[in-house]
């Protein structure tokens, strides 16, 4: 069964990606983004595929391998991490871990979210995947599936090596990445906090990146900094449903890069909105299913379809196509049973997978005997 449909509708959609010398922003940065999180678009950036150390904020993509696995099931929030020699020794940031303590995920995610601690990664590197070396290949193979060009990992909290790199581009996916786990922001969302309260270890964490107390909106996500990187930061806020990213690497020093950071949030904020094209309750099509329980079901995006609109532009065209696979019963509310391709002014903008609205199980044969019956009643079957 391949069905194709096409709606066009009116939409504001016009975007313009703002280089670095059209906008007094971001100017102390080595390099920079910004990015509305939803859409991927990018509304500005300067130097930003340059491969630099990304210190700390390396950490994001071990926050995300942390929290994919959670989701997966292997680790789970609970569990308890005995941590090794070599999570101990770690140098830089850290919370003061002790060879052979005894640390929760969740404690030792709001270590890394909060205080940037190399040593509570490192213990959840080897927690994951046995030692830190193996987990770094995964952190590599996973800015493959993203597609990211400008990166190799060496380690998994973004102390200086000389093959450690990364792009402001690069961040700002995984980034994008990361927002879609809301669990997250319950944790990089805290400014200050403590671990081991009600011992005489208590150790309090306050938030390196200050925008999460002093920002509307702001709910991460992390800073970095050593010598060779300078001061660098992936942040995010959300306003009005629209959450913006940005990035800025290699800045003179942590009060500048927090400035900058703030403008270019205040220009995506004041300049765009967002407005969402299909959602996830959006109806493309009812489909018959002649074999199943439910004799209809509706068709729906698996994700929600929004478009970045800047605030003065005029209005543009935007349409899409469905196509429909072939289905075999049973059916189950997020398979994949089609494909949702989103264009605008004739551009393709977006793929998304389609998935039925409801559960259908096969129908039995009394079901189906009944179901023949009322048609020859109704008119429906005539011979």
């Amino acid at each position: 069964m391949k069905k194709v449909f096409c709606l066009i509708v009116v939409m504001f959609c016009f975007i313009i990606r703002v280089n670095a010398e059209d906008l007094n922003l971001a100017q102390n940065a080595k390099s920079a983004i910004l990015m509305e999180a939803s859409t991927g678009e990018i509304i500005f950036e300067k130097n930003s595929h340059e491969k630099l150390h990304p210190a700390s904020m390396t950490k994001m993509m071990s926050m995300l391998l942390i929290l994919e696995n959670i989701e997966k099931g292997v680790i789970n929030w609970d569990d308890i991490v005995t941590v090794s020699s070599n999570a101990s020794s770690m140098g830089g940031s850290q919370i003061l871990l002790e060879t052979n303590e005894q640390m929760s995920v969740s404690d030792l995610f709001k270590g890394i979210a909060v205080a940037s601690g190399n040593d509570a990664v490192v213990a959840m590197a080897e927690k994951i995947a046995g030692t830190e070396e193996e987990f770094v290949n995964m952190m590599n193979k996973r800015a493959n599936e993203l597609g990211l060009t400008d990166t190799n990992f060496k380690n998994c909290h973004g102390l200086d090596d000389a093959n450690h790199y990364s792009s402001a581009s690069d961040m700002a996916k995984i980034a994008m990445e990361l927002v879609k786990h809301e669990k997250l922001f319950e944790y990089t969302s805290i400014y200050e906090d403590y671990l081991r309260a009600g011992t005489d270890r208590k150790f309090w964490l306050v938030n390196t990146n200050k925008l999460v107390r002093f920002y509307s909106g702001a709910d991460g996500l992390k800073t970095g900094y050593t010598g060779e990187a300078g001061f660098c930061l992936t942040a995010t806020a959300k306003r009005n449903g629209m959450r913006i990213i940005a990035v800025v690497m290699g800045e003179p020093d942590s009060k500048t890069r927090t400035s900058d950071v703030s403008s270019m949030l205040d220009y995506a904020f004041a300049q765009y909105e967002t407005e969402t094209f299909l959602s996830t309750e959006s109806i493309l099509d009812t489909i018959n299913i002649n074999k199943g329980k439910k004799e209809y079901v509706n068709i729906v995006p698996k994700e929600n379809v929004t478009i970045l609109n800047k605030k003065t532009d005029n209005k543009k065209n935007a349409t899409y196509n469905l196509e429909m696979y072939d289905m075999k019963l049973p059916l189950k509310k997020g398979d994949t049973v089609g494909k949702l391709s989103v264009y605008v002014d004739d551009n393709l903008y977006r793929d998304i997978d389609v998935t039925v609205s409801d559960d259908i199980e096969r129908a039995d044969i009394l079901t189906l005997y009944g179901r023949y019956l009322k048609k020859i009643f109704t008119g429906d079957i005539v011979f």
